[in-house]
């Protein structure tokens, strides 16, 4: 993308627009693979392929979960959602989560089954199919790449395309194995690594998502930083209560009590207007002060 970064208001028209596009595409191409896998994996008594359809299942719920957020977070605040609807970025990064690991359970729990009772498989119809599956989960990919590290909400829908890519090539070459050898039980093995895949790369948005449900930190940020930064404008002598927290994936706010120098009292919208400043850098997009000067909180025992 050609245009420059350093001003996010004027690129979020387009970029609004282009990931509704991948989203809705996404949700289409995954919907309509997931019908013809479970036909394929019931006619051809695959478990990979049924492995790998619900997990495409969970995918098409998780992005529209996460196109239903990205659309709630850009609905207008009112008087009873006074932050509008931008945390349902976080809860559904949370759900997404909780719905892959729950996936990989049902998943480790048939492939147990099926290598006690092995069934015969059509290994070379199960390595066409999953092969359509690496393309369509690629391009879908391809398609969150650019906007995946600017918020956690795509990062989770993009973290599901690659490892569904990842996770039909496993299922294209256990189709070529069956088809070789007859092997059979080499269909259950890949649907226990699968799972295993799975739960690695949820295991972080998981993390992540909880800490922002519980008003944690975002993990870019670091407090002795942000402490550090505001320390160095002029006129601020001391800061104290400071709270960082995320509004959605992609915001941060904060609030902070500032030791004012006495002499700066008049100069107090500009030390705002600095502190600001400095928070935008930092990705703090909404911050509020209260400020103390030094005289009165000087009085005060915890100073």
């Amino acid at each position: 993308m050609p245009h420059d970064h350093s001003h996010h208001h004027h690129d979020h028209a387009p970029k609004i627009t282009h990931l509704t596009r991948a989203f809705i595409i996404g949700i289409v191409l995954n919907t309509a693979f997931v019908v013809a896998e479970v036909i394929v994996g019931l006619s051809s008594h695959s478990l990979s392929l049924l492995t790998d359809a619900g997990h495409n299942l969970s995918d098409v719920a998780s992005l529209a979960l996460a196109l239903l957020a990205f659309k709630l977070s850009g609905v207008a605040k009112n008087s009873l959602y006074t932050y509008g609807y931008k945390r349902s970025t976080i809860i559904v990064s949370l759900l997404n989560a909780i719905i892959l690991l729950a996936s990989v359970v049902l998943i480790v729990y048939e492939a147990v089954i099926r290598f006690i009772h092995p069934e015969p498989i059509a290994g070379g119809t199960v390595a066409w199919v999953a092969f359509a599956g690496i393309i369509i989960n690629g391009v879908t990919a391809w398609f969150f790449m650019q906007d995946k590290d600017k918020d956690l909400n795509v990062k989770g829908a993009y973290l599901h395309m690659a490892v569904d890519a990842l996770v039909s090539f496993g299922v294209v070459v256990s189709g070529l194995v069956i088809y070789f050898t007859h092997w059979f039980w080499v269909d259950s093995l890949v649907s226990v690594i699968i799972a295993a895949v799975i739960i690695a790369g949820t295991w972080n948005l998981l993390k992540d998502s909880l800490r922002l449900s519980l008003d944690g930190i975002p993990k870019e940020l670091d407090l002795k930083k942000v402490t550090a930064a505001m320390l160095k404008i002029r006129g601020v002598l001391g800061v104290h209560h400071v709270h960082i927290w995320a509004l959605s994936t992609t915001e941060n706010a904060l609030t902070a009590h500032l030791v004012i120098d006495q002499t700066a009292v008049n100069s107090f919208s500009n030390i705002k207007e600095e502190l600001r400043h400095e928070l935008l850098h930092l990705d703090i997009q909404h911050s509020t002060f209260e400020p103390e000067f030094s005289v009165e909180s000087c009085s005060n025992a915890s100073c």
